[in-house]
């Protein structure tokens, strides 16, 4: 199963919503396919001009590390020289926070990717797994 433009854009839709929703500061939203290519990437009015650098790396640190955000966090406080090597093998591109989600399908397999950011970072992925949902796919946060 692949992450189709409809679904990114239900994703989006939803996460800004929830956004809204939960009166947040204005988000920016990307998501990815598994090989890390954008599908679809909006940015709320208000919303500052770098977010798209931060969210790409959210989702992109997730989808080539098999690691959601909250994951490589961990991973981050544990092994800071792991994810300096990490950030230097993909060109400073990962940001091992939440907000960034895995996709994965039905059968728990990873399709792709989510970044959410301009909130605080658990409030991004509260939102973004929302969008996720409501999409009819399973985030991992």
């Amino acid at each position: 199963m692949a992450v189709t433009l409809r679904k990114a854009r239900t994703i989006i839709r939803k996460t800004l919503e929830k956004g809204r929703e939960m009166e947040l500061k204005p988000l920016s939203v990307v998501v990815l396919d598994v090989g890390g290519h954008v599908i679809a990437f909006e940015r709320e009015d208000g919303a500052a001009p770098g977010r798209f650098a931060i969210a790409h790396g959210k989702a992109y640190g997730s989808v080539m590390l098999g690691m959601a955000g909250t994951a490589q966090m961990q991973r981050a406080e544990a092994q800071a020289y792991f994810m300096a090597a990490v950030n230097g093998v993909y060109g400073g591109q990962v940001v091992p926070v939440p907000g960034g989600i895995l996709l994965r399908d039905r059968k728990g397999a990873i399709i792709g990717a989510v970044g959410v950011t301009g909130d605080t970072s658990d409030n991004d992925a509260t939102a973004g797994v929302t969008g996720i949902e409501e999409a009819g796919l399973i985030g991992e946060i």
